[in-house]
């Protein structure tokens, strides 16, 4: 008996004191876990320079990585937009269809008016596609994955018939600039893409409207009875991802000398996959524009890795689709973990 009562005595003391250090390791791993995933694209960068690194031998001349910079603005640009879509709580995927019809318009108006004139027409283009799309998602009530792939084969519909179905070859001189062009030996396409970036950053984490986008996306119910304009904040992410995809589909026309209708097939893939690898929630409320543009970097990267492989773009298409699920599944994993 005497034995028993000093177990029973001396079991819980010995309890309560691995207690603390219990919960200081699990804290600490949890930490380490934060920290991983708040960093996640940076490190998967670092490792995938490495491998370019070893892969291609050309991999840091300054040619490949302008190229490498320069090819990829464009995506940049609507994932920039794409970010401030989805944490607010809804998808776009129009851009693809935006994006041509940026090149389309572009190209056409650039041999009737001077390239400025064009180059904002064509931009406010996007801006009002992007302002149709919030009518049908605010105003009609259609889910914006649905409403925003039907808006979709609308748009890419009147892009074919504006251009006949045919290539806008561009003749005024100097359309090549925004695409191609340098200022002081850097391209303009990447400058344009650095505005924007800072733009965007600007008013996702300076503004009150960055701060009502992050509530949007997080509980748009909550977020309604606290005042915050929830149909506004989200009609203002549909403008400026179809400007900006507007804008990006002119830089490709830029660089490649015309309008073309079957432009952007797959940058609404590609958008959606550096989003989800730069860590933004596919459940809204969480996001960051400097993880999105390091992400971009990655699949920049990547896509020079698959080249080095020569992998066609069949094989690259596999490639990403896997990382897209790999990603969204550890989003997935995170948004259980929170609400354990």
């Amino acid at each position: 008996m005497t034995q028993v009562s000093k177990t029973m005595v001396t079991r819980p003391d010995d309890t309560a004191s691995s207690r603390p250090d219990a919960g200081r390791a699990r804290s600490g791993v949890r930490r380490v876990g934060e920290a991983v995933a708040l960093y996640a694209p940076v490190l998967m960068l670092v490792v995938l320079v490495i491998v370019a690194s070893v892969l291609n031998d050309r991999f840091w001349a300054p040619e490949n990585l302008r190229n490498m910079l320069t090819q990829n603005s464009a995506l940049a640009l609507v994932a920039f937009g794409m970010t401030l879509v989805i944490i607010a709580g809804v998808f776009d995927l129009s851009v693809g269809a935006i994006f041509a019809a940026g090149s389309v318009i572009f190209a056409m108006l650039s041999n009737e008016v001077l390239l400025l004139p064009a180059a904002l027409i064509t931009v406010v283009v996007g801006a009002l596609a992007g302002a149709v799309n919030a009518y049908v998602v605010n105003s009609l009530r259609v889910n914006s994955f649905i409403g925003t792939l039907a808006t979709g084969a609308v748009f890419s519909g009147l892009v074919y018939i504006l251009c006949d179905s045919s290539p806008v070859q561009a003749r005024r001189e100097g359309f090549e600039t925004l695409g191609l062009g340098r200022i002081a030996g850097v391209p303009c396409a990447l400058i344009v893409a650095v505005a924007a970036f800072g733009l965007c950053a600007a008013l996702l984490n300076g503004t009150i409207f960055g701060r009502y986008v992050f509530a949007v996306g997080g509980n748009a119910a909550a977020a309604h009875l606290t005042g915050v304009p929830v149909r506004a904040v989200r009609a203002a992410c549909f403008v400026l991802v179809g400007a900006l995809a507007a804008l990006g589909g002119m830089i490709t026309g830029s660089q490649l000398g015309l309008g073309q209708p079957t432009l952007g097939s797959n940058i609404a893939l590609d958008a959606f996959a550096v989003v989800v690898i730069g860590g933004t929630s596919v459940y809204g409320g969480r996001g960051a524009l400097w993880r999105t543009a390091s992400a971009v970097l990655v699949l920049a990267t990547l896509t020079n890795i698959f080249n080095a492989l020569a992998w066609d773009t069949t094989r690259q298409s596999v490639a990403k689709g896997l990382i897209i699920i790999a990603a969204v599944a550890l989003d997935a994993a995170r948004s259980r973990s929170d609400h354990a």
